[in-house]
């Protein structure tokens, strides 16, 4: 496994110095966010698929760090309402697409989206209270009308370009636990999988570890983050919780640093279960916390995690260096 960064979270840097600094801190793996204008910095999609010696120079400068891409993550609206927001992000999602194929990266963490409810609705709505006698048909025609076709048909550009999407289930989408990314999967096919970030699970009170299991080979990407909750407000303002998130002190839970919210002892079985469904992939730090200065919340983050992280795969094992057998 590697200790990776999702380039959105160091946008305070400049591009040199944020490369100085994820190699003094030794992480090996970027998760390169694009699809948002204060991006380009990091990764100008239009710039480097129109020159190859553009692309060449950037890849040589992240290998020159010790860095490899780990998922281009393209993050966006994609079943918005607004049909110029969801066809700027379609275009955007096809040049990604031959991004990641000419830099030689296969996979892409995406959202799976929110539409509206209805056809002709102009809000996108989530539908998180199924007592009610509509939502069942709001669900079918969402599923039916809206997500499955459009990642069939995105699947399909993907596949075309040697990528498997990564699905992040996230609060407020379509796609927002194991069951239905799942439930993505078996209609779409293998192009999708999981891109598993706790912090979104955390908060529906799911068990991460048996998640893990449940999802086994379909995780294609890792992010790290942690969810804090306040037990107090907890029991009073619940866990559909409307207050800010800019005012993190007045609310029942928060987005926040890696081992901020679980301990050690978590995160050490959170990683041991990745590694027993097979998953040697990045893991890829997120540093959304409202209470912390991004810089020294990367850098905690990272040191957190660094001492967690098995570097190597099981070689050669002590028994066998014993010559003991092992039934």
């Amino acid at each position: 496994m590697k200790v990776g960064v999702n380039t959105f979270f160091i946008l305070c840097f400049e591009f040199e110095e944020a490369l100085d600094f994820l190699q003094t801190h030794a992480v090996q793996a970027v998760e390169v966010a694009v699809l948002d204008e204060s991006t380009r910095k990091f990764c100008d999609t239009e710039k480097l698929l129109k020159d190859k010696g553009e692309l060449n120079r950037w890849l040589d400068n992240l290998k020159e760090h010790g860095l490899e891409i780990s998922a281009y993550c393209a993050h966006g609206d994609s079943l918005s309402p607004d049909k110029d927001v969801a066809d700027a992000y379609s275009k955007g999602f096809r040049q990604v697409c031959k991004l990641a194929e000419a830099s030689g990266v296969d996979r892409l963490v995406v959202l799976a989206g929110l539409p509206p409810a209805g056809p002709n609705e102009t809000i996108p709505y989530w539908v998180c209270d199924s007592t009610q006698p509509f939502s069942q048909d709001i669900l079918k025609w969402q599923w039916e009308q809206r997500l499955i076709p459009y990642w069939r048909e995105h699947g399909k550009i993907a596949e075309d370009h040697g990528c498997k999407l990564a699905v992040e289930p996230q609060l407020c989408n379509m796609v927002y636990s194991p069951v239905t990314l799942m439930k993505l999967r078996e209609a779409v096919g293998p192009v999708i999988g999981c891109n598993l970030d706790p912090s979104h699970l955390f908060v529906q009170q799911i068990d991460l570890l048996e998640a893990i299991k449940y999802l086994s080979d379909a995780i294609y990407h890792v992010h790290i983050k942690d969810t804090r909750f306040d037990l107090a407000k907890t029991a009073v303002q619940g866990l559909l919780d409307p207050t800010s998130h800019q005012v993190p002190e007045k609310r029942a839970w928060m987005f926040t640093l890696v081992g901020w919210g679980h301990d050690d002892r978590f995160w050490r079985d959170f990683i041991t279960t990745l590694r027993f469904v097979g998953y040697e992939g990045a893991l890829s730090i997120e540093m959304e916390s409202e209470y912390f200065d991004v810089k020294e919340g990367l850098v905690k983050s990272i040191e957190f995690l660094k001492p967690l992280v098995p570097d190597k795969l099981p070689g050669t094992r002590w028994w066998e260096y014993a010559n003991y057998a092992q039934s």
